[in-house]
């Protein structure tokens, strides 16, 4: 049965989890320069405050607790745009409980909430690579077999089943984004997801830079703009459906690495480090469908996403506490 729902109105109110992280303040920073009313809803155990534009509303808060119906039927929240998450695949083997309960419990809070309050549409953000697993055909498209390989793709996955499930009763439109690997501005430069991230920053440190396993293993890099673009049309147009937010590249860590090098102009060779457990060896996938649903169609090439994001890090590294 097709869900038909009334366009998105000038102005109207947008939640988004997970605001003050890497992909979500660039959505949010989005949503206010098309004049909507923006609330960012964040625990900041990974987000930063200081990413969560001035101009938008902000809650701290756990998604896991009570309260966020309350919070949409009080700004009267048109769509959630849910990007708070656990991402590192890493802690999700070392603590697959903890895992689940962010991204699983916390999906199922916020597909309840929707229900409750009305809410006209649920943009969620999920994984590709995560949740397809080492793709049999050369690229993986929407269609391609779930195999998980790891607690935070089972996790993504189950979020996905559940906010699809939930979705008939609930009376939202569903759009699942299935993202590549998503670098850009404002990438942690700390942790270990995101490892152009931490690149850049041991880079641009004077430190060395680590390749997990043997650089062979590849993987699809999308621009964060690339992204909000996706999240942007999917709301916009009131597109529902899943979609694969890649390029349909595959490069190889060891490419990757001379292109991270080369934008912070290091000509030093990587350390090469163990493989990282429950991590797929390929990963790229089939962008037909956002291309042709969402018109994502003029995509940030990989050698400038790449320079546009080592500029970003040389300039914002010191106030971002990093180095």
């Amino acid at each position: 049965m097709t869900l038909h729902v009334p366009q998105p109105s000038a102005g109207c109110s947008v939640l988004v989890t997970g605001g003050a992280g890497f992909i979500g303040s660039h959505v949010a920073d989005a949503l206010l320069a098309q004049g909507h009313r923006v609330v960012i809803l964040d625990d900041l155990s990974t987000g930063d405050r200081r990413r969560v534009p001035a101009e938008a509303r902000f809650v701290k808060a756990d998604l896991r607790e009570p309260g966020l119906d309350a919070l949409l039927l009080e700004e009267k929240v048109d769509t959630v745009f849910h990007l708070a998450a656990q991402v590192d695949v890493r802690k999700s083997v070392e603590n697959p409980v903890f895992d689940a309960e962010v991204n699983v419990l916390g999906t199922i809070r916020v597909a309840q909430a929707a229900g409750l309050a009305g809410v006209v549409q649920v943009v969620f953000s999920s994984s590709s690579g995560a949740i397809y697993g080492d793709p049999e055909d050369i690229v993986a498209t929407e269609d391609h077999p779930l195999n998980p390989c790891s607690p935070y793709g089972v996790a993504k996955l189950a979020g996905e089943k559940y906010l699809t499930a939930l979705a008939p009763d609930a009376g939202y439109l569903l759009t699942i984004l299935r993202y590549a690997n998503v670098y850009g501005p404002r990438q942690d430069g700390r942790g270990e997801a995101g490892v152009i991230g931490v690149w850049m920053n041991r880079l641009l440190s004077g430190q060395d830079a680590v390749v997990n396993g043997d650089g062979r293993q590849t993987r699809d890099f999308v621009h964060v703009a690339d992204a909000v673009a996706a999240n942007q049309a999917a709301f916009l147009h009131r597109v529902g459906g899943t979609f694969n937010v890649g390029t349909g590249v595959e490069t190889s860590i060891s490419d990757l690495y001379g292109l991270v090098a080369g934008a912070c102009g290091v000509v030093a060779p990587p350390r090469f480090g163990p493989p990282k457990p429950c991590e797929q060896r390929r990963s790229v996938l089939d962008p037909s469908r956002a291309r042709a649903a969402l018109g994502l169609r003029e995509l940030v090439p990989l050698a400038e996403g790449m320079r546009a994001t080592s500029k970003w890090f040389r300039l914002h590294r010191a106030e971002q506490g990093l180095g």
